[in-house]
Parts: C-alpha cells; structure tokens; sequence
C-alpha cells in the first residue's frame, strides 16, 4: 500500500509540473513585442526562482554526502544532473536576457527560444530533484 501511495504521488508531482510548466510558457508567449520589457522581467524571475530550489538540492546532495555509509556512486550521478542543471539555468538566462534585447522582427523567435529552454531547464530540474530524492 505504501508503493501505490509514493507511485501515486510521484505521478501527482509530474502532473502538477507539466501543468505549471504549460501555463507559465503560455504566458510567456501571449506577450506582446510592446510588453517585451515586462516579459523580460517576469522571464528572469521564472529563471531566478530556480536558484532556490537548485540551493535546496545542493544541500541535500551535501547532506546525503556527510551521512554515514553515503553511496559515492550515486553521490556523482546527482552532481553531474546538478551540473546539467546549472548548465541549463545559465541557457534560460541567456534566452531570457536576448528575449529583452529583443527587435519587433526577432520577437517571436525570442519568446520561443526562452520557453523552449525553459522547459529544457524544468526536465534537468525533475531529473536532479529525481535523483536527489531516491
């Protein structure tokens, strides 16, 4: 019983992140050229919202790494996916700083570049908080 209750949590968790992750790169892409600045802003606080959470992993990786019989192994696999996951904060910044930077002509392709790697930097996040939290 306890398996179904953790399965059915982890599927809960996933449903409710494709969800936000949906609604906030639909947000994104309803602005409008005249509006770039405030799409600029918003995108670079989705982006900076991650360094909370890739803090958090950090200090449970640290954690994990101090505690007795700590599994080196696993240990280097959850700092590469937290490697790959800073890789992609830095992409989402990038994007999100071109985004403001943006011309009326380039705006659409800019929008698109930022939500696609957002996206990308929620799939390394999942993964690491996956691997993190096994």
């Amino acid at each position: 019983m306890k398996i179904l209750v953790i399965a059915l949590s982890l599927f809960l968790l996933q449903a409710t992140t494709v969800v936000a992750q949906t609604s906030t790169t639909d947000a994104i892409k309803n602005y409008s050229v005249e509006k770039k600045n405030e799409a600029a802003a918003h995108s670079k606080k989705l982006v900076s919202d991650f360094d909370v959470k890739i803090k958090e992993l950090e200090t449970q990786v640290s954690k994990d790494a101090s505690a007795a019989g700590a599994d080196a192994k696993r240990q280097g696999k959850e700092l590469k996916e937290l490697t790959d996951l800073k890789a992609a904060r830095t992409q989402a910044a990038k994007k999100a700083d071109e985004m403001g930077k943006a011309s009326a002509e380039s705006w659409n392709g800019a929008k698109q570049a930022f939500t696609d790697s957002y996206k990308d930097l929620q799939k390394a996040y999942d993964a690491a908080a996956a691997k993190v939290k096994k």
